[in-house]
């Protein structure tokens, strides 16, 4: 007998149909699985097995022979085996499922023949639900991440009886429930963290205000202590609110990672992600045996705060340039070449030297001039000309800390964000930008214009501080980011210039 069912591969962050094709013949018991699939999925034959006679399902003492085609594509993962189970008993000529060629099954089988969550359903059914596919059965613990997609029915199964009973029409089990995204979405907060709670540091606030608008990299250099980690901490509550869209995509890569809560089933508020500076290589970029995404990927949309920034290891933050330039990583191995996004706001912190207090007007230094040359010289050129914003981050006084004075809170700084966000959604609803720091060429010259008094200042900024023409871009997407906070609709000499101030310090310590 032959019978043939549906399911799903992953490659990257897409979804492509693999076909279960059965073959039970006369013969030796035997359980053969081809069709390049990997060890986890050679092994699902015990699962098979073992949940199929536990459930008290008849199991076929014959040779069975399962083909995963594409043969030539390689498959990966336990979310085949509920598709081999339901592929095998549908052979048997006394079954009464019918119309299993109409689902696209997806789960991990446990020995009892509970069906059991896999990673990355989230995509699988996007992907899916895009090749025109409308109809599948998925594990009852991941139906949290369908709920969110429209135009496609998806029923959530516990255990295989209940599916096998669900396909021969004995039980009725309802399809999820679609959810809009609007009205389950969180107020984007991390508990006791706000700008109101930061003494001072009014030059900091204003830079990390500028780059939540314009999704603009930021780097800050101060002495230990002067809150530099907790300002890049409070910095997600006032980033903008993550559109549907763009919650699909993270979402997506935290499915593939497994990284996913289960009761939201969807990522509400833009990550952030602190990886430790002892951090590898392929831990940040994403690689390994099957190429997962890296922190760089799973702070897409959101946030990459690399505290301590000189002691990571050079390579690894050199391998920072590709992503930080283009939004995306592209991650090559023997096997397979993949794609993922990386559209990630970058918010980096570093002392000036090793004992941190290079440059300070309270503390002395004990450090040479070739220790804090060799210290600095950590972070390339090329690195510090792809961060648009530097800003020096000096200790608070102690008048400071014992003001009765209120700082201005994350709510009232994320309103005056979302109104430049608003204007930049406008700006860019015929392109696929979300924000100033993305814009190319093209959109520089559009959209940044600039009357002969701010060209002769940026002239002026551009020859006395040697910039780069990475630099000049990177100075006039900021100026309209400031203009757009402002309200401006032209970029005018005085935003030009707070712009040209946040790109002086690579040239004061890497001079």
């Amino acid at each position: 007998m032959l019978s043939k069912v549906l399911s799903l591969g992953l490659k990257g962050i897409d979804g492509y149909k693999v076909d279960v094709e059965t073959d039970v013949s006369n013969g030796l018991p035997h359980f053969e699985v081809v069709g390049l699939a990997d060890t986890a999925i050679k092994e699902a034959k015990e699962r098979v097995r073992s949940a199929i006679k536990n459930s008290a399902l008849e199991y076929p003492t014959k040779r069975i022979t399962i083909n995963l085609a594409p043969a030539d594509v390689k498959k990966e993962g336990a979310l085949y085996d509920l598709a081999m189970a339901v592929s095998i008993l549908s052979c048997n000529k006394e079954s009464k499922i019918k119309n299993e060629k109409n689902f696209i099954f997806l789960g991990e089988l446990s020995f009892d023949g509970s069906v059991r969550k896999v990673k990355g359903v989230l995509p699988l059914l996007i992907s899916a639900r895009q090749l025109g596919y409308r109809n599948f059965i998925i594990p009852y613990d991941n139906q949290s991440e369908a709920r969110f997609i429209s135009d496609i029915n998806v029923y959530p199964v516990k255990n295989l009886i209940e599916t096998i009973k669900f396909l021969s029409g004995e039980i009725l089990i309802n399809p999820i429930t679609h959810c809009i995204f609007t009205e389950v979405v969180k107020e984007n907060k991390i508990d006791g963290l706000d700008f109101a709670n930061v003494k001072g540091q009014s030059v900091a606030k204003r830079a990390l205000e500028i780059a939540a608008a314009g999704g603009h990299n930021l780097i800050m250099i101060g002495p230990p202590g002067s809150g530099k980690s907790m300002l890049a901490k409070c910095f997600p509550t006032i980033l903008p609110d993550l559109t549907f869209e763009e919650a699909l995509e993270v979402t997506k890569i935290h499915s593939i990672a497994g990284e996913l809560d289960l009761k939201d089933g969807i990522i509400y508020k833009r990550p952030f992600r602190s990886p430790h500076h002892t951090a590898s290589t392929i831990s940040l970029t994403g690689g390994g045996l099957y190429s997962k995404p890296g922190e760089i990927s799973l702070a897409d949309n959101g946030v990459l705060f690399l505290d301590e920034f000189p002691e990571y290891d050079r390579h690894t933050i050199e391998t920072l340039r590709q992503p930080l330039e283009d939004g995306q990583i592209t991650i090559a191995r023997a096997n397979s070449t993949i794609t993922y996004p990386a559209n990630f706001t970058l918010i980096a912190s570093m002392n000036p030297c090793p004992c941190g207090n290079y440059g300070s007007k309270d503390r002395e230094c004990r450090c040479t001039a070739g220790q804090i040359s060799k210290y600095l010289s950590k972070l390339s050129g090329p690195i510090m000309d792809r961060i648009d914003i530097h800003i020096e981050v000096d200790n608070v006084t102690y008048e400071q800390l014992k003001s009765d004075d209120k700082e201005e809170s994350s709510k009232s700084i994320k309103e005056r964000v979302n109104k430049a966000r608003n204007i930049q959604n406008i700006r860019f609803s015929k392109d696929i930008n979300f924000c100033n720091a993305k814009m190319n060429v093209e959109q520089i010259k559009k959209y940044c214009q600039l009357d002969q008094q701010g060209d002769d200042l940026l002239k002026n900024a551009f020859e006395k501080l040697k910039l780069s023409a990475r630099a000049h871009d990177r100075i006039l997407r900021v100026a309209r980011t400031i203009a757009d906070l402002d309200g401006s609709e032209n970029i005018s000499p005085v935003h030009l210039a707070e712009a040209i101030s946040y790109r002086n310090l690579d040239r004061k310590y890497w001079n």
